[in-house]
This record gives C-alpha cells, sequence and structure tokens, in this order.
C-alpha cells in the first residue's frame, strides 16, 4: 500500500482544526469562525512555502502556523501541549519567576511579524545539535543559513506536532532571550511536556537547539 502524498493545504487545515479543538479561539476571545477568518489569509503561502519541502517526521515539518502571545497567552498555550498518548497538561518549570516569562524576547535576527499569527518553514527539532551548549549550537544553525526557535515557536510546534518532544530529544528555544544567560528550553518532566531554562554556556546530552529557516511569514 503506497503512502498519500503530502499536501500542504490539508496540513494547514489540520493545524487550524487542532488549534480550534485545543480552544484557542476561546482563550482569543474569537468565535472559530472568526479564529479561522483570521488565519486563513496564510494557507496560500503555506502551500506555496512547503511545495519543495519533505513530509513532516517526528524530528522536522514543512511548516508551523505560529499564534503568538499577542493573541493568546504564553502559559495558556502551554497548558494545552501533552504528550503523544498522555493526558498530563504541559506546565512552567518553578524556577521562573512571576512576571519572569513576559520578559523573554525573540532576538532581532527572527524578524518576527508583527500580528497575532504566522508561517514558520522547515522546522527541526536539532538532534545534530544534542549535547551543545546553546552558543555552540547558535553557531552550526547560523552556518546553515537558519535561525532557532522562540518560545512562541517551540510551542506550535510541540502542540501541532505532539511526537516532536521525546524522550532524550527535547531542544532549547535559542530565540527568546531576556537579556541574561538563561536560554528557555522544552523538555520532559513527569509525563508533561515543561517550559524550562538552561544555561547559554551549558551542553546537555538530552537536549539540542530546534531552528528553521529564517524567513517568517505574517498576515500583513
Amino acid at each position: 500500500m503506497t503512502e498519500s502524498p503530502f499536501d500542504a493545504g490539508t496540513e494547514f487545515d489540520r493545524q487550524v482544526a487542532t488549534l480550534i479543538r485545543l480552544g484557542y479561539p476561546n482563550l482569543a476571545g474569537l468565535a472559530e469562525e472568526q479564529f479561522t477568518e483570521l488565519v486563513t489569509p496564510l494557507r496560500a503561502t503555506a502551500v506555496a512555502g512547503a511545495a519543495e519541502l519533505a513530509p513532516p517526521t517526528e524530528a522536522r515539518v514543512p511548516f508551523l502556523l505560529v499564534i503568538t502571545r499577542e493573541l493568546v497567552p504564553v502559559e495558556a498555550r502551554l497548558g494545552l501541549t501533552t504528550l503523544p498518548g498522555k493526558r498530563k497538561p504541559g506546565f512552567l518549570d518553578r524556577h521562573y519567576a512571576e512576571g519572569d516569562l513576559a520578559t523573554f524576547d525573540p532576538i532581532k535576527e527572527l524578524e518576527v511579524p508583527a500580528g497575532p499569527a504566522y508561517l514558520l518553514f522547515d522546522v527541526d527539532r536539532g538532534e545534530e545539535t544534542l549535547n551543545l551548549a546553546p552558543s555552540a549550537a547558535m553557531e552550526v544553525i547560523t552556518a546553515q543559513d537558519r535561525l532557532p526557535l522562540s518560545i512562541d515557536e517551540g510551542l506550535a510546534f510541540i502542540t501541532l506536532h505532539p511526537a516532536a518532544l521525546a524522550k532524550n530529544r527535547c531542544f532549547s528555544l535559542v530565540g527568546s532571550r531576556c537579556g541574561d544567560k538563561r536560554v528557555p528550553a522544552l523538555w520532559i518532566s513527569q509525563g508533561a511536556p515543561k517550559l524550562g531554562w538552561c544555561w547559554w554556556g551549558n551542553p546537555h546530552t538530552w537536549l539540542g537547539s530546534a531552528s528553521a529557516r529564517p524567513e517568517r511569514v505574517g498576515l500583513d
């Protein structure tokens, strides 16, 4: 039996349907129809941008529909993530002080589009950077003409493709920084996704650094 070819339009619709099922419209104060209408202008761009990219795997996906904290807060989105086949919701590491998370902004190199949603292409969880400190991983990523993921983008990755977060295959989000040496990261703890942070100069055998193509395409 031959596998069905990857269809980017169908995948975009699946991502939208997943976000609706999880309750994103309600969290954004929108009806489902309004939410769909908001993100639908990105569909044609997703289809065109994914035309020459490989179908999704656990480690790498052709594109993500990224919802930003302008529309839905980070902690609300984190609480809607789960591991494949599990029910325990994702949670924030206790080492984030109250109000701390809001200080982590996308680095200027990402040139994140303004607005509530955008597209990210050719997203990889960074297995080749396992056991590299984020500082070293950043050199690898930029040498490939790629850029690291932000917190919003990492949450989109594990929300829309939960299998991307796996044992010994977790990833830092070097694209979000707050001005010190902390680097946000997503890993598995107590059977659920956990948003924590590690140090810029510290490697971990189970932690890579996720990346994507440089271009991020917004609604405008």
